[in-house]
């Protein structure tokens, strides 16, 4: 009997552990591996995502799931290191046999682990990273991307910048992936549009760099009409303070990507420098239309604060998520990169589209200028502009021409 009984309290034990809600995961749930930065500067953007979509999860368990199954997921910090995001990939695909892969906000996670999808066979859905070549020459059939990318940034930057009396500018930023990808898109898409700009020089910097002050001056020693500054997730709150605390922004029009997103101004409070012009793809304020109010009274209720783009991602991205698999009858991976390639589905900022011939969500773009306004303790934008989708996504032609490369 002696030998019985710890094998009784083993199996007790184990039994024990799987009827306690909340540790485990239920046999046949739908299970989703996110992997993303939670800590450091970019860790906001990643948080926001996740609330964004508990939000949207909560209510579709609420209703009973999909296919009779609970969404569940596990999360993986990357600390913004390709490596780590790459290892991490692996055990949520090998350990956690999670029946699909979402997050990355640094582009070349997004694109390692893309590579590890394509092999392995299980649908990706990219939040934040922004890379051209998510969806263009490193697309395919199991990555999908749910924000917009360098090329669509850049078409909307040069539309808008075209319009203001700018001639000679500056370009400066990360020096990696993203930031000569964003650098690159502006300038082509702006030299387009008006072929009497010039571009006077560039100021490249480490990811990470601490000390923004010599490139400042090396900038305003030029004398550009304006800047084009091009960070990723980790660069944007740092520089932002480093141009408030030089006078930056009072000596030369700025222009930088998420420079009017909440994620990066919120951080920041009232120190954020005022006039910098910036694009983003949702503001909580805009539209004013009653399906946005309706979404930003559910967030605020949910988490007492106001919602970014990255909460919008992360809602629509959980109900693109709970429609495909709904759509694919099952939970395979084939069938529900199928079933998302081409879906349509309403959000706050109106109907989205997950382009069928290269997956790539299309999204409007917002043009703004920071400002502080009474009743916000940190700055907001104004003078906004709206810049439709349909006149941003990259073209399918030049798609296959990137693809045709590889």
């Amino acid at each position: 009997m002696r030998k019985i009984y710890p094998c009784l309290r083993f199996m007790s034990l184990i039994i024990g552990i799987f009827l306690l809600p909340g540790l485990v995961f239920a046999a046949g749930d739908i299970k989703i591996g996110i992997i993303d930065t939670y800590s450091g500067p970019p860790s906001s953007y990643g948080l926001d995502v996740l609330d964004g979509f508990k939000l949207a999860l909560n209510k579709i368990n609420s209703k009973g799931g999909v296919l009779g199954k609970k969404i569940t997921f596990v999360t993986r910090d990357d600390k913004f290191k390709v490596d780590l995001g790459l290892t991490e990939a692996k055990e949520l695909i090998m350990r956690e046999n999670v029946n699909l892969l979402m997050g990355t906000i640094n582009s070349a996670v997004s694109l390692a682990v893309s590579d590890l999808a394509k092999k392995e066979k299980i649908p990706f859905i990219v939040t934040y990273g922004k890379s051209s070549s998510i969806t263009g020459s490193k697309g395919h059939k199991f990555v999908f991307s749910m924000n917009e990318n360098t090329e669509m940034i850049g078409k909307a930057a040069a539309i808008g910048l075209a319009k203001r009396p700018f001639v000679n500018y500056w370009i400066a930023g990360d020096d990696y992936e993203y930031g000569h990808a964003i650098a690159d898109a502006v300038w082509t898409h702006l030299k387009r549009i008006k072929p009497d700009v010039k571009l006077l020089g560039q100021s490249w910097w480490k990811l990470g760099e601490p000390d923004f002050t010599p490139y400042i001056t090396s900038m305003l020693s030029a004398k550009p009409d304006a800047v084009i500054i091009a960070t990723g997730g980790a660069g944007c709150i740092p520089f932002l303070k480093a141009a408030k605390n030089t006078g930056f922004n009072r000596k030369v029009p700025i222009y930088m990507h998420t420079a009017t997103e909440l994620s990066t101004l919120r951080p920041l409070g009232l120190d954020a420098p005022q006039g910098v012009i910036g694009t983003a793809n949702y503001y909580f304020y805009y539209p004013e239309t009653p399906e946005n109010k309706a979404f930003v009274a559910e967030f605020q209720k949910a988490y007492n604060r106001y919602p970014s783009f990255g909460s919008l991602i992360g809602w629509y991205t959980a109900n693109f998520i709970a429609k495909a698999y709904e759509k694919a009858g099952k939970v395979d991976s084939e069938k529900f990169a199928e079933a998302l390639s081409g879906m349509t589905i309403d959000s706050p900022v109106g109907k989205l589209t997950v382009r069928q011939f290269d997956n790539q969500l299309m999204l409007p773009m917002f043009m703004g200028v920071t400002k502080k306004v009474p009743g916000y303790d940190f700055l907001i934008a104004t003078d906004i502009v709206t810049i439709p989708a349909a006149e941003i996504m990259p073209s399918i032609d030049d798609i296959k021409k990137t693809r045709s490369k590889n």
